[in-house]
């Protein structure tokens, strides 16, 4: 049987660089992680409770996390800044307090930045919930890969594929659906290739959306 591994994964060191930045002695690493983990799911929650309701999705990129003895820095790369901080001269502060109640550290500061991406469709991430919420407005999911592929086509990437699997209009058994435009080369190292898989719940049951993007390289 094929072997697969993630494309992010494959390609550290290479194209691809981490999301986190610290060190830890191995007893204490999990402890490291489950950090990050809370640190990046209440940001999340906090833009999903705060964004506009007739936006529909988060617009986030990517979160990178640098840890040091006493600071924790925090760049959340958005799409659409305007989610985050309409309407709220003190958003960003109020999101920090968040975050800083929910890791208990009396020890480390907490400084969180925001960073906004030129063409946000370029990002699977924001491509992925974007097609989640043309899904959930039970829009054909043809459709909703047909307008994603147009919208990337507009950043000037190489090359896209994006794949959607479970029980897609309803339908009693389950199937994967896949289109590909342009060069999507998952073999080459040398490839940058930006990847996510994303989970959307539907009236009909879970959805899986992955998104690859071939953005440079040979």
């Amino acid at each position: 049987m094929a072997q697969k591994t993630n494309p992010l994964g494959f390609r550290l060191g290479t194209t691809q660089n981490h999301h986190s930045f610290w060190f830890a002695q191995p007893k204490s690493f999990s402890i490291g992680l489950q950090e990050d983990e809370k640190i990046r799911d209440c940001i999340k929650n906090y833009v999903q409770k705060n964004m506009r309701i007739s936006s529909g999705f988060e617009g986030i990129a990517h979160i990178e996390i640098q840890k040091r003895i006493d600071l924790i820095q925090v760049i959340i790369y958005i799409g659409f800044p305007n989610l985050l901080i309409e309407g709220r001269r003190r958003g960003i502060e109020e999101l920090q307090t968040n975050v800083q109640k929910e890791l208990n550290s009396v020890n480390r500061r907490l400084n969180i930045a925001i960073t906004r991406i030129e063409k946000p469709y370029g990002h699977p991430n924001i491509l992925a919930e974007y097609i989640a919420l043309q899904l959930k407005n039970r829009v054909s999911f043809r459709k909703a890969m047909k307008k994603a592929i147009e919208l990337t086509d507009q950043t000037g990437t190489k090359g896209i594929q994006i794949q959607i699997a479970g029980r897609i209009n309803g339908k009693e058994v389950a199937r994967v659906e896949w289109i590909r435009e342009g060069r999507v080369p998952l073999q080459t190292i040398r490839a940058k290739i930006d990847h996510c898989s994303y989970t959307v719940r539907t009236i009909h049951g879970v959805l899986g959306i992955k998104i690859w993007i071939f953005v440079d390289g040979k």
